[in-house]
């Protein structure tokens, strides 16, 4: 537990610092979303550039435009909705991520459920490490791991149930300077098949917090090391402010 606490204090410090990230309540960023998933599910052309601002307090994702202009849509933890601009619901949904387990969620998704994916997805990214510094967080330091040459440590981190996010259980990977190299998850949405090895590069320093622009996912093998193909999703940041 010791050793997990040191190299969390080390990741920490490395984005940006506790002391940074408790000043801003919103980060928002304009983003560009590609790869097979959300071509394979219809939904490619509400995501391919998008401005989202994320709560740092609370799970809540405001996407605009979205799912075409004029509107917007917000993941607000249990629920999602679109808008107009003049902030009239024109569609929601309670307890989202229960409706993907029907068939239909197997061959395409509506909007609802892209919203709730990229909301919740986003929301998640946008956050860590900071994250982890809730105690509700379990978090183990595991064997490091050589990821192509560079030795990463790494984090066992377990989930509250009431944080919505890909699976409970996920393992970060971390480079020599304290940054996320790497994350594995299972996306349940998706499916339980949906074993996934998340890339992160290209750092930025983003007035005073530190975040990556590129963002690539793969499948994962039983060994955990990842595929080169399909490219699962890809995810590249244009611009990113605080508030």
């Amino acid at each position: 537990m010791e050793s997990s606490q040191k190299l969390l204090d080390k990741v920490i410090k490395a984005h940006g610092g506790k002391t940074k990230w408790k000043s801003i309540n919103e980060i928002t960023a304009r983003i560009r979303v590609g790869g097979l998933l959300p071509l394979s599910k219809f939904v490619s052309s509400a995501l391919k550039r998008i401005e989202i601002k994320v709560s740092t307090s609370n799970p809540k994702t405001i996407i605009s435009p979205f799912p075409s202009r004029g509107y917007k849509g917000i993941f607000d933890k249990d629920k999602v909705y679109i808008e107009t601009e003049d902030d009239e619901i024109i569609n929601e949904r309670s307890n989202p991520k229960s409706f993907f387990r029907s068939f239909r969620h197997n061959l395409w998704w509506d909007y609802l459920d892209a919203l709730y994916f990229i909301g919740y997805a986003s929301w998640n990214y946008l956050c860590t490490p900071f994250l982890l510094l809730s105690p509700e967080f379990e978090i183990f330091e595991i064997e490091p791991w050589d990821e192509s040459g560079e030795i990463c440590r790494r984090l066992r981190v377990v989930f509250p149930e009431t944080i919505p996010t890909h699976s409970q259980e996920q393992i970060f990977y971390f480079n020599s300077q304290g940054l996320l190299n790497r994350l594995d998850y299972t996306a349940e949405v998706v499916g339980n098949w949906a074993k996934a090895a998340h890339y992160c590069s290209d750092y930025k320093n983003c007035s005073g917090i530190v975040i990556p622009t590129k963002r690539r996912v793969f499948p994962r093998r039983a060994d955990g090391k990842a595929k080169n193909l399909p490219l699962f999703v890809s995810i590249d940041v244009e611009d990113v402010m605080l508030s």
